[in-house]
């Protein structure tokens, strides 16, 4: 499979450029800077990524270019670029002014890398160094109104070319970026853009049916997207021999346990309802703070998971939903991120268990598990789900969790995914969700007064969860769903909308 391979040195946009790679067909990983890798006949080419750094810090990031260009073509991309420039003997100086945001490239020479791009065009810099000389070898390909090197290649000094771009390609602000990109790919790597839904499916199954043979897997399934389509994905490679367990955690949205068990019914997926509300709910009395709850929610699943997986015989391999970003997380240049939330997947079963871990979404992120979902013929309702938190809507009431505060939250939770399809609104928003305040107030229902429970409503608009806009819902519809919770769920008197951007605020209120 032909790859291309992108070096990270902390750039917040080096993922965007793995997407846009993806969306032109071409398969891609992402890997540290200082992770060796090897230059293989499936290798088209290497990317080096932006950075926070200065390459003229003492300790900046560094890589043998010269070396990588001798077996592939090289793009760098800002840092990447500066780096190239300094390496091979150029000039790079701090800039006599920060350049952020929006400006004009303007084409210097013609050059296929620059293949169907406008004499001038729109770009987004971001970067407090300059190329303020090109080295030896190396022609200018494009400048700005303000930095004199915006884009450049090398003149036959290695086996392979070398680019550079001052500029992010990646970022929907450089108008014609992503053409820059696949004539990088296509014209100077030679990559045939054959890496499709039904080609990884069809490659996934056979690599499946390979590395589990006739042995069993056992999978804790949560009715996600990410779950599902790998449950799936597994089921085609070895059918019954996948053994899925569906945990009802007593912090489902309502309906949802018999809901899921029946598409993983029509799916053919080999699957055990578990009802253990009361197990959790037990669990989580008397806890009050975000962390103590998520922990409890996570050690009381794997509990309820040991239980039925040690009723198994002869299971070998552990099946998960690992997509993407969670493997780039735990291989970040900079290594794990600090906690902000404790994990809640099934990373902590018993070391007892021994099983091998299956993960065949582990290349994807989100949006293509969703492509590889509709491929496989999975129900659109449960792909375009919104993401939910593993600890559920545990983490959606705030402070300690009752089934009553449950059934409140669960109820007027409904109201609001059914009146945000109702309006059209729910495939225009990221993730929307009802939280229980700790908080009753004084109201009024015909002539009686009423003390009773707050509900906050959260809608955000959002690429990938990393940061986030709050929805501007129309006000004639939150004015319906507040009516609609208000009049039908008996123990709420007060709506009101969440109107905080991530950052500062999170998505989740715990």
């Amino acid at each position: 499979m032909e790859k291309i391979i992108i070096l990270d040195f902390g750039s917040q946009y080096t993922q965007l450029i793995a997407r846009v790679i993806r969306e032109l067909n071409v398969f891609c990983e992402i890997i540290p800077y200082n992770k060796s890798f090897h230059a293989d006949a499936n290798l088209k080419g290497v990317i080096l990524s932006g950075s926070p750094c200065s390459v003229n810090e003492e300790n900046a990031p560094n890589v043998d270019i010269h070396a990588i260009a001798q077996s592939v073509p090289v793009l760098g991309i800002c840092y990447g670029a500066q780096l190239t420039a300094k390496s091979f003997g150029g000039l790079v100086e701090k800039s006599n002014k920060r350049e952020y945001g929006r400006t004009n490239f303007i084409i210097a020479q013609e050059d296929e890398f620059l293949y169907n791009i406008s004499p001038t065009s729109q770009v987004w810099m971001s970067h407090s160094d300059s190329i303020k000389k090109l080295p030896e070898h190396f022609i200018l390909l494009g400048t700005t109104d303000n930095i004199p090197v915006a884009a450049f290649k090398s003149d036959n000094i290695t086996n392979h070319p070398i680019y550079g771009l001052q500029f992010h390609p990646e970022v929907y602000h450089s108008a014609e970026g992503k053409q820059m990109i696949a004539n990088f790919l296509t014209k100077i790597c030679n990559c045939s853009q054959n890496w499709t839904s039904a080609h990884f499916i069809t490659e996934t199954i056979e690599k499946l049916k390979e590395q589990i043979g006739d042995q069993k897997v056992v999978m804790g399934l949560s009715g996600g997207v990410d779950s599902t389509v790998a449950a799936t994905l597994i089921h085609k490679a070895i059918g019954k021999n996948l053994y899925g367990i569906f945990v009802d955690n007593g912090v489902l949205r309502k309906n949802e346990f018999t809901e899921v068990l029946d598409i993983y019914k029509q799916l053919g997926l080999n699957v055990t309802g578990v009802n253990a509300r009361e197990h959790f709910y037990t669990k989580l009395a008397g806890k009050v703070l975000p962390e103590e709850k998520r922990k409890a929610i996570g050690a009381a699943f794997i509990e309820i998971f040991d239980q039925e997986a040690t009723q198994l015989t002869d299971i070998s391999f552990l099946g998960q939903g690992t997509i993407y970003p969670d493997v780039i997380e735990s291989a970040s240049v900079h290594g794990p991120s600090v906690t902000i939330k404790s994990h809640h997947n099934v990373g902590g079963l018993p070391e007892t268990m021994k099983l091998k871990l299956v993960e065949p979404l582990r290349s994807l992120f989100k949006d293509e598990v969703r492509k590889i979902g509709t491929e496989l013929g999975i129900p659109s309702d449960l792909l375009n789900r919104h993401p939910f938190p593993g600890p559920g809507l545990g983490i959606r009431i705030l402070g300690e969790v009752t089934e009553e505060k449950v059934n409140l939250l669960q109820e007027a939770d409904f109201v609001f995914t059914t009146l945000l399809k109702k309006w059209g609104q729910y495939e225009k928003v990221w993730q929307a969700g009802a939280i229980l305040l700790p908080v009753k107030s004084v109201g009024v229902m015909g002539d009686e007064r009423t003390y009773e429970y707050t509900i906050a409503l959260r809608a955000v608009t959002s690429v990938d969860g990393m940061t986030a806009d709050w929805a501007h819902l129309p006000y004639d519809f939150l004015a319906d769903v507040s009516n609609e919770i208000i009049n039908s769920v008996k123990g709420i008197n007060r709506v009101v909308y969440d109107i905080s951007s991530k950052p500062p605020a999170t998505i989740e209120w715990e």
